[in-house]
This record gives C-alpha cells, sequence and structure tokens, in this order.
C-alpha cells in the first residue's frame, strides 16, 4: 500500500454491474480449529451474531464527527467482537455508511481504461472523478475492491503479506472532506471501532506535511515520537511525471512495541511493523515544469488491506494463517495428506502459493478471464501452472477422490468458491464454468510438464555430450534453464536438482538475466495505471456534450461547434479533406456497446455568401458524451459556426437495429438452450451481421445450434413489441435487467430494452420496435476463439436474404464448377486409363500368333485383367493400327465385380473375308451371362460372369482360328 498507484484514461464511476451490498452476515462465520486452539493464549474465537442491517438504510450524517485521543493505556478489547474476515469488511462498510459514504460495489476486476491489465487498486473505478472528467455522483464513497497485482510474484507466500488477490478496503472523497475528516476516522475505525492499542499504531507523513502532523499530533494526540516523516519515495503519491498527487499519511501496527521508540525506529522492518492503513491526500496538481498548483477540488484516497487487518486482529503470524485463506490451505493440505502446522518452511509456501493463486484465478475466471497466452488470459494460465508446480512439488496428483481425472485445482477452487459469498456473491453462479476451466488447464499444463522432463533430459544430455567433446565442465544454459521455468513450468530448483544427479551444473547467472527481463515486462504490464490530467488544449475541453436525437430521429438541424484536422482544430475545411467535426447535436448513432456507428451525411445549403456543403460520415466515436463525426468533405467547405442537416443513412442504421436486437435474443437463447451459466465476452453489431463472444467450455453441438436458431426464429415470428424505459440503475437491476457487454451505466439513470417474456437487457444501443422486423434469423458459423471462449456469427434481416442469396448463388456457381471440375478430372483419369492400357497392349503384342498358309493372318486373344471398357476400346484400337493387316484382336477384362468388358476389333484384311467382329463377339459374350455386338469391324461386349472369362476367351481363340483357317487354307 506504501507505493504509488499510478491510472489514466476514463473510467465511468459506474461501468461495473451492481452486486448487492450485503451488510448483513450468518452467525455461522467459519473459525478454523487453528484460531479455537489459540484461545488459549489469550484469543477468544467468538463469534458474535451480527449487527442489523440498519447501516443500509441509514441517512447520511454530517462528515463533521468528533474525534477523541484513545489514551495510551487502552486495553486490547478487539477480542470482544467478531474479528472474523468477513465480519471485518462488513464493519468497515457500516462504519463509513454511517458516516455519509455511499456504498459501492466492488468493481471488476477486468478495468474500462484500456492502459490497465487488471484492477490493482480501490481507486481505479473512481479515476474520471479525480480527472473531472465527469462530475460527481455521490459526494464520497466506500467500497470493498477486488485487486489483482502479479508484479510481486516471486515472493507470494515467502513473505508474510505479499498476495497476488487481496481485497483493499476504501473510503473516498470527491471533493467532500480533506485532511482533518480522513486521519480522524482512520483513527476511530483503527483503535475504536476495531479496538487497536493506542500505543501499538505508529503513523508515518510526508516530510513537509506539517498540516497533518499537527493533526495527528494536536487533535488525534498520537505522541511525536510515533509520527514519522518520510521523503517522497515513501510518502508523496504522485501518478506520473504531470498529473493529481499530494502527500500520504500510513498507519502502521507495531507487533513489539517492547523494543522502545527511539529516533532509529524502521517503519520499514517487517519483522515488527505492518502498513495496514494508507490515506493519500490528493491535493496538487505536478506540471511539466515539475510545479504543484493546487487542485481546485481536493480529493481524498484512501486502502485498508483486508488480509492485513484481518492479520492483526485474529493474531496470526502472516495473512495466510486468517480465515480468509487459512480454509483453503487446510483442503490443500488435505489433498497433500500433510499437515500445515508440522509441514516445512518449503511445503507451507507452495501451501501458501496454491491457496493465494487460487483465489486471483477464480475471481478472474468469473470476471471473464480465460486461461490463454496473451494479456489477462496469460496471467490466469501462469497462476495456474505455478498452482500446478507446487501440487506436483508436494506429491498431489488428484483431489485424492480420483473423481477429477487427475486433476487437483478443481477441488481448491470448489473451497475459494464457498469461501466467496461476500466478496462476489456471482461467483457461485458461475462456479460450474469455473471449475471446468481450471480442470482443463491443469490436464493441458501437466502434458506439457510431461514434455518438459523429456525436453530437459535431452538438455542434459546435449551438455555432457559438449563437455565430453571439449573437456570442459558441463553445464546447462541459463536460457535453457529459463525455458524450462517458464515455457514448460519446471521449477529452477527441480531443474538443478535433476542436473545435479546427472553431474551438470546450471548457468544460474544467465538464467536470473532472463528472469530479470520477464520481471521488468510483468511490472511494465501489471502495475502501472497512468493517471493523467489532459492537456489544457484538449478540443473537447470547452465543448458541451452533444445532445443524441437518434433513437427518435434520423434527421436534424445542428451547429458545427469545432472542426479538427489531424487532431488540431481548423476554422474552415474544403474539399477533400478529411475531418472530424463535433456538432451541438446530432441524430448518428456513435460506436459503442458493440454496435458500430451510423453513416450518413452532413448537408450545408448555400444561404447566399456559401456554397452547398457535403460531407460523408463514416465512422462517429464519443469521448466521454461528446459525438466527434468524422468524415470527408465530397464538396464545397464546411466552417465553424454553420448549420447543418445532419441525415442517417437510414438502410444501415435498420441493418443495426435488426442486428442489435438479434443479439439480445441469441443471449436469452443461448441461455436457454445451453445454460444460465453462459455470460457474454464481446459483440460486434455491424450493418452486414452480428457476432457474439460468450464463454463456454465446449463447442456447441449442431442440434443445440439448431435449437437456438428454431427459438429466435419463433420470437421473430411472434411479432413482439419491444419496450424501452429509462429508470434508475437500481430499480433496473432489481427488474431484472443484465449488462450487454462493453455498455457504460449511469447509476441515476438507464435505458432498459425489453422484449416481453424474453429478454430485458441495459442497453443504449438502437433497436428495431417490432421482432417482426427481423424477419429471419441465421447462424453461419460457430468456433472457439480462446480458452473458454466461443463465438457465434449471424445474420438476420436484410442481411439474411443477402447471405442466403449469396450463397444460393455461390452454391450454383459452385456446383457447375464442380461439375466442370468432374467432367474434366474424368476426361483426365479416362485419357491415363486409355494410356494405361494402350501400354499393356504394346506389352501383350508380342503373344499374337499367325493363322494360314496362302495369306498369313496375326491373331491376339487375350485378357487385360481390369481395364475398363473405354480403355480396353483403346487397347484393341491400337493393337489394330500397331500390327500389320489383316489382325484380328479380341479382348477382355473384368473391370468390376459382378461385370465382364469385351471387344472385338478386326482389321479390313479380316473383314473381307467375310469375318465379321459384331457377329462374333456375341456367342462369346452369352458364355459369360451377356451379350452384344457391333460393326463388322469393331464390335464391345458385355457380361456379368468374370468368372467364365478365362474359358469364354479359350473359346474365341478357337472359333478364330478355325474360322479363319477355313478361310485362308
Amino acid at each position: 500500500m506504501g507505493q504509488a498507484i499510478s491510472t489514466t484514461n476514463e473510467v465511468n464511476l459506474f461501468d461495473f454491474p451492481l452486486r448487492p451490498i450485503l451488510l448483513s452476515y450468518p452467525s455461522s462465520i467459519f473459525v478454523s480449529k487453528r484460531f479455537v486452539t489459540r484461545t488459549s493464549a489469550g484469543v477468544s474465537p467468538s463469534i458474535l451474531l451480527p449487527r442489523s442491517t440498519q447501516s443500509a438504510q441509514i441517512v447520511a450524517k454530517s462528515s463533521s464527527v468528533s474525534v477523541q485521543p484513545v489514551s495510551e493505556d487502552a486495553k486490547e478489547d478487539y477480542q470482544s467482537k467478531d474479528v472474523s474476515g468477513d465480519s471485518i469488511r462488513r464493519r468497515f462498510l457500516e462504519f463509513f455508511a454511517t458516516r455519509g459514504h455511499k456504498v459501492l460495489p466492488s468493481a471488476s476486476l477486468v478495468p474500462e481504461d484500456p492502459t490497465v491489465l487488471l484492477t490493482i487498486a480501490g481507486m481505479l473505478q473512481f479515476k474520471p472523478i479525480f480527472l473531472g472528467k465527469v462530475p460527481r455522483q455521490v459526494p464520497c464513497a466506500t467500497t470493498a475492491q477486488r485487486c489483482i497485482r502479479t508484479n510481486d510474484l516471486e515472493n507470494v507466500g515467502k513473505t508474510a503479506r505479499h498476495h497476488t488477490f487481496f481485497e483493499m478496503l476504501g473510503n473516498f472523497s470527491f471533493g467532500d472532506y480533506f485532511k482533518k475528516e480522513a486521519i480522524r476516522w482512520a483513527w476511530e475505525l483503527s483503535t475504536k471501532e476495531f479496538g487497536l492499542p493506542a500505543n501499538r499504531v505508529w503513523v508515518s507523513i510526508y516530510e513537509d506535511d506539517d498540516e497533518a502532523f499537527e493533526i495527528w499530533k494536536t487533535e488525534v494526540g498520537v505522541p511525536v515520537e510515533r509520527i514519522k516523516r518520510m521523503g517522497e519515495a515513501d510518502n508523496f503519491w504522485t501518478s506520473g511525471p504531470t498529473g493529481p498527487c499530494g502527500p500520504c499519511s500510513e498507519l502502521y501496527y507495531d507487533f513489539y512495541p517492547e523494543r522502545g521508540s527511539d529516533d532509529d525506529v524502521d517503519l520499514g522492518d517487517d519483522t515488527r511493523f505492518i502498513e495496514f492503513y494508507n490515506l493519500v491526500f490528493m491535493q496538487y496538481n505536478k506540471t511539466e515544469d515539475g510545479l504543484l498548483e493546487p487542485l481546485k477540488q481536493k480529493n481524498i484516497d484512501t486502502g485498508l488491506g483486508l488480509e492485513r487487518i484481518a492479520q492483526i486482529l485474529q493474531k496470526v503470524p502472516n495473512n495466510y494463517e486468517t480465515d480468509l485463506i487459512y480454509p483453503i490451505i487446510a483442503k490443500i493440505s488435505e489433498l497433500a495428506n500433510i499437515s500445515y502446522d508440522s509441514a516445512n518452511e518449503k511445503a507451507k509456501t507452495s501451501l501458501k502459493v496454491i491457496a493465494d493463486h487460487m483465489r486471483a484465478v477464480v475471481y478472474l475466471i468469473s470476471d471473464g478471464v480465460s486461461p490463454s497466452n496473451i494479456g489477462r488470459g496469460y496471467v490466469v494460465r501462469r497462476l495456474i501452472r505455478r498452482a500446478v508446480r507446487k501440487g506436483k512439488s508436494l506429491g498431489i496428483n488428484e483431489d485424492r477422490n480420483g473423481n477429477l481425472k487427475g486433476a487437483f485445482l478443481p477441488a481448491v477452487a470448489e473451497k475459494v468458491i464457498e469461501l466467496s459469498t461476500y466478496i462476489d456473491s456471482d461467483v457461485k453462479l458461475k462456479a460450474p464454468r469455473i471449475i471446468e476451466e481450471i480442470r482443463q488447464e491443469e490436464l493441458h499444463f501437466k502434458k506439457t510438464l510431461e514434455r518438459g522432463e523429456k525436453l530437459l533430459d535431452q538438455k542434459l544430455n546435449d551438455a555432457l555430450s559438449i563437455a565430453d567433446k571439449t573437456k570442459n565442465t558441463p553445464y546447462l544454459d541459463g536460457k535453457d534453464a529459463f525455458l524450462l521455468y517458464d515455457t514448460y513450468g519446471f521449477p529452477v530448483e527441480i531443474t538443478a536438482e535433476v542436473a545435479e544427479e546427472r553431474g551438470v551444473s546450471i548457468d544460474m547467472k544467465g538464467f536470473e538475466v532472463e528472469m530479470e527481463n520477464q520481471r521488468r515486462q510483468s511490472q511494465a504490464a501489471h502495475n502501472v495505471v497512468k493517471l493523467t490530467v489532459e492537456d489544457d488544449a484538449d478540443i473537447t475541453k470547452n465543448i458541451a456534450d452533444t445532445e443524441f436525437l437518434g433513437y427518435d430521429s434520423l434527421s436534424a438541424r445542428a451547429v458545427v461547434k469545432s472542426l479538427l484536422v489531424d487532431g488540431k482544430p481548423v476554422i474552415k475545411v474544403s474539399e477533400g479533406s478529411e475531418v472530424e467535426i463535433l456538432l451541438d447535436r446530432t441524430p448518428f448513432y456513435a460506436e459503442s456497446g458493440g454496435q458500430i456507428a451510423d453513416h450518413g451525411f452532413l448537408y450545408l445549403n448555400s444561404d447566399g455568401n456559401q456554397e452547398n456543403a457535403v460531407v460523408e460520415v463514416s465512422d462517429v466515436q464519443k469521448s466521454l458524451k461528446i459525438f466527434v463525426h468524422k468524415g470527408t468533405i465530397k464538396s464545397g467547405a464546411l466552417e465553424v459556426g454553420k448549420e447543418v442537416e445532419a441525415a442517417v443513412d437510414a438502410d444501415k442504421r435498420q441493418k443495426a437495429k435488426v442486428h442489435h436486437t438479434a443479439t439480445h435474443l441469441l443471449q436469452s437463447a443461448l441461455k436457454k438452450v445451453v445454460g444460465q451459466e453462459t455470460s457474454q465476452a464481446g459483440s460486434l453489431v455491424a450493418f452486414d451481421r452480428l457476432r457474439f463472444d460468450f464463454n463456454f467450455n465446449r463447442s456447441l453441438h449442431d442440434n443445440e445450434l439448431k435449437d437456438i436458431e428454431c427459438l429466435i426464429n419463433r420470437w421473430i415470428g411472434d411479432a413482439t413489441r419491444l419496450e424501452t424505459k429509462v429508470l434508475p440503475l437500481a430499480d433496473a437491476k432489481r427488474a431484472g435487467a443484465i449488462a450487454m457487454f462493453g455498455e457504460k451505466y449511469d447509476e441515476n439513470e438507464v435505458r432498459v430494452v425489453e422484449v416481453p417474456g424474453v429478454s430485458m437487457e441495459l442497453c443504449g444501443g438502437t433497436h428495431v420496435g417490432n421482432t417482426a422486423e427481423i424477419r429471419a434469423f441465421k447462424i453461419i458459423s460457430e468456433q472457439g476463439i480462446a480458452s473458454g471462449i466461443r463465438r457465434i456469427e449471424a445474420v438476420a434481416g436484410e442481411a439474411f436474404i443477402e447471405y442466403i442469396n449469396s450463397r444460393d448463388s455461390q452454391m450454383t456457381k459452385r456446383v457447375e464448377n464442380l461439375l466442370k471440375e468432374l467432367r474434366a478430372a474424368r476426361k483426365e483419369a479416362s485419357d491415363l486409363r486409355s494410356k494405361v492400357a494402350v501400354y499393356k497392349a504394346s506389352v501383350i503384342s508380342k503373344n499374337a500368333f499367325t493363322v494360314g498358309t496362302s495369306q498369313t493372318i496375326r491373331v491376339l486373344v487375350d485378357s487385360m485383367d481390369d481395364t475398363d471398357a473405354d480403355s480396353l476400346k483403346s487397347a484393341a484400337e491400337h493393337l489394330i493400327s500397331t500390327l500389320e493387316d489383316p489382325v484380328a484382336v479380341v479382348l477382355g477384362s473384368s473391370p468390376e465385380k459382378d461385370k465382364v468388358s469385351l471387344v472385338a476389333a478386326f482389321s479390313p484384311g479380316v473383314v473381307s473375308l467375310g469375318v465379321q467382329a459384331g457377329k462374333f463377339i456375341g456367342p462369346i459374350a452369352k458364355l459369360c451371362g451377356g451379350g452384344g455386338g457391333g460393326k463388322p469391324n469393331f464390335a464391345q461386349a458385355g457380361g456379368r460372369k468374370p468368372e467364365n472369362l478365362p474359358s469364354a476367351l479359350e473359346k474365341a481363340r478357337e472359333d478364330l482360328v478355325a474360322t479363319l483357317s477355313e478361310k485362308v487354307g
């Protein structure tokens, strides 16, 4: 908490889905046996019944609350209250709710801010307010924010306080109160509500912050010796080179006050102190030249680590042994068949790592992040792999019940989910998908581990072989060791152990270089949130919000408020220029919520001094609530201050409306057909199609896709009129409306689009008035795009008709092309078979013999195996042309089962003797169960008895010899 957390770009205060704020807890809060065991040491495990839920309805009180200093001899009374993690969270939220703070839900771990990979701080969701980009919706707020940080991954489990997943309790003021109230309440919360002994709480302040010093010393009563002034690195929060910043004040708990309070006491001594509460006084704006200018609105941003305060209140040696995490460790210990209390430090570290990582993995997957090789997905994948490796080191192979097919992490995830009730109530609803994704990823990685073992063996053999040739000491290159670690999940300790057994050392310096490179990349990606005040030259600064008219009209008169070319403001733009146009009002829908922007035109009519102008608008984007129309000046010139007619392309708008409503129907159909646990992971609403990404761990079956299509088309056929309402966000949630992915919502007013009896969504997009306008719906593809993420592409309305017509046209052309290709292929095959037959004929031509004395006639009767009829004909024609006239050829074959082909070819000299092929071949064919005939010089026949072919050819030979001998003597 002591380091600066930085953030940037806009995040709407109410961009996250509301979840119930649970301010009452059951009396059956889990307390492990190990906490009960420690009762004898002075910590009572008693769990008191919770307070009433009246704080949820408390009327905000004045922020000017007096706080009495706590005396030095205050007793440790916090064992008299419920100190479970769930209770601490509730008590914190109730404390600030009774002091006028709005209790807001935790934002998703997936932030709206594109510069931030994951939500790393409680203040992230309030960044636009701190920047002054959006007005505050409430004067002050309090949250219990789920956070993920991976920059200190190697320290997880080794220290008492490092985690990847943790909860940050925070109270925030947006210009409502400042240092005095923040300090007083922090002290009252710590020493009164949580009962920390005053003599155990130390305070740090920024070295020049005399105001904070006086408040702590005079108004709260903290002794001077326990107020430490610290430098900029520790106690001055900055967002970066420029932007909002201010001094910090941090609260530390002293585990060993008996060591005294000398001037040389080091609050950074982790063996004695733990920082548990950080107060940031955001009061300056740092300019580019380094000057600190006072902010007009001074803000408060605080963070109290839930796991840390739980460690203190539950009197356990580290965060992991609190009831927030220890039940998970107990489950892992059971799977490993070991005792945590008696385990060595290496095993304890492994248990802590698995417990920590599985908390992060469960909540990340719940928030829609699936394991992959990029971005957030890689964070999930890496955490699962580290957990698997640690499990392997503990000897865990499965869940000990043998019913998870070799995976043990799902059993751990079940325990995390069991403890999730008051952290995120949605997790249990998504449990089946979470567990299945973890199971698949674990099993996949175990196969990777096996490959890693083979690679290690190969690398060691190579090292030994090289050493044998060079007579040097065998060693494994650091890059190879890192490859095994990073890609195949091999801990370097295991690599070193195996290598040592083979007599091979490891280049650990090279390994550490690779590790350091990865750490730098990880820190750059995961722990930097840029927070800057926009440039004073920002053109949107002095422009009022654009009035959107597009729900009710496709055209409107509007005034040009600003023009930009290449991002720079101009007064006038001429024909041929690319331009960005800001209007005071517009019917154009700006791209958001997955729906692409409207297209259309802006028309400027001549007023005598100004020529006509036409601007083609091809895109519209939003900067907060200012619409930026991007287009090209097709003719004339456009000038700031002129009034234009803004006209949306009605055909394209209708196609977008159809696809957006169809997207809502698709989400409802998916939930009905494949299960309520499916959730949207992205969407595109275009003119020619819709694309819908959703969380699911397998491909959809053909019958499921058919059922989805049928259900949607039935809803379309019902001709249901859509209902659109504007409601307070809380009312919309209570009515059952769900958020569409990518949309942003204001707490005061949200737009609810309902297809009665089918779907109810919070959506700012454009929609049809009646489902009948959609006309028809067709899924054109379903595929996986990432682990656990599927994508459906579909068409509806006019795009459906265009798709069907195009498909039919393409199908007709394709069939014609296929037939053409088939004919060509058949001809090619026939030609090839003919060539083969001719070759065979050339080979058997040597079997020809002569008949007659007065005149010699060549005779060839032979079998050509499975040659087809056409090729048999080619072979006979080749023999007639190559053997000298007179010649008689009879060939037979069996090209298929139960089929005989025969051919007789007689040269002119044979025909002149009165011997005719057509008459000769018929009787021969009958012997094969068939018949045939033809011309005197050439005849073909067939039969159905291949087994008689040899005897038939023998008969042909005998008859031909007898007939020709009779003719020529």
